[in-house]
């Protein structure tokens, strides 16, 4: 009996062992359950911070922006509208006579220079880049791009008064030895901002014919089309959209750009009959005349400023809604 008594003892031991060891267990499994989740918790609020943070960053660096964009257009039309109501927008805008000493201020002389600079420089510059892109991302071998495209990119590099500068000692003097006027021209201003939007034009349409999938040029190759008819019908049709974002910018750059027509163009307010003639832009005039100017003189140049900022804004948006259709229309 003893030995009986001694044996269930002897089992109810080793079950009670057992189950202490299963309770420890549990509640070692319990805290590290715990453990885990709590560190999965601080890490989960660690990235949340994190994302908070960033997400008030963007939205700061968002509001920055659009800030100075309000800002700067708040002052610009705070400046000029008084000179405007006050000369007329009629004879501001059209009037032909800009004589700061007699207070007459016309600026259609220099709309028609702005203008006809600009369009001049796109309608050659467009064409060009837009060979160049096609040359780089269709016809060249790899070793030929790799070669043109620094030279390129290097061309967006180079400041605006050295393309001034150069246009000044070497355009200039070729235009006024073969047709004579001087050399400082609306011709000297064209060539000029046809080099200038150069790079903008052949970076942007390049990228935009390379994301052109490569099924659609396999796909008019094997119905029996031409590389030229292939690159002409199916990969500028599919990247119109992007190479009229670049026109975009090439606009953007010729209208804005001061120094360098300021050294080639002559800087005459005058409407231009021919190529050889003198010219002065919108740009050219505000920083020509800005550091010495005041009164109404001064609040003219702002004016200018704001039929500038209006023509600009209003060609951007009228080529973005171009942009958009062509990319719906794909």
């Amino acid at each position: 009996m003893e030995v009986t008594m001694k044996g269930r003892q002897k089992g109810k031991g080793k079950r009670k062992k057992e189950m202490n060891k299963a309770e420890l267990t549990n509640h070692v499994e319990e805290a590290s359950s715990v453990r885990e989740a709590s560190d999965f918790k601080g890490q989960h609020q660690k990235r949340m911070k994190a994302e908070n943070f960033f997400r008030r960053l963007f939205f700061l660096s968002a509001m920055v922006a659009l800030a100075a964009v309000v800002a700067i257009t708040i002052f610009i039309f705070v400046s000029g509208v008084p000179a405007i109501a006050k000369i007329g927008v009629f004879d501001f805008v059209f009037g032909q006579k800009w004589k700061p000493s007699a207070d007459i201020y016309g600026i259609f002389p220099m709309i028609i220079g702005s203008l006809a600079a600009t369009g001049g420089a796109i309608l050659i510059g467009v064409p060009m880049g837009i060979f160049t892109a096609i040359f780089m991302a269709e016809i060249a071998p790899d070793f030929i791009s790799k070669l043109i495209r620094p030279a390129i990119e290097l061309l967006a590099g180079i400041p605006s008064v050295v393309y001034g500068f150069w246009g000044l000692v070497v355009l200039v003097p070729l235009i006024d030895k073969l047709w004579g006027g001087g050399g400082n021209s609306l011709l000297a201003a064209i060539v000029i901002l046809m080099i200038m939007i150069l790079p903008t034009i052949v970076n942007v349409s390049e990228a935009a014919l390379r994301a052109v999938p490569k099924a659609y040029g396999q796909g008019s190759l094997a119905l029996g089309a031409s590389k030229i008819e292939t690159i002409f019908r199916v990969k500028l049709p599919a990247a119109k959209s992007g190479i009229l974002a670049a026109v975009v910018l090439g606009i953007g750059r010729a209208i804005g750009e001061t120094m360098a027509v300021i050294l080639v163009a002559g800087n005459t307010p005058m409407i231009p009959g021919a190529l050889t003639d003198r010219i002065r832009t919108m740009t050219a005039n505000i920083a020509m005349e800005m550091g010495y100017a005041f009164g109404l003189h001064q609040e003219a140049l702002f004016a200018t400023g704001v039929i500038l900022f209006v023509f600009i804004m209003a060609l951007n948006f009228a080529l973005n809604r171009i942009t958009h259709q062509a990319g719906d229309e794909l």
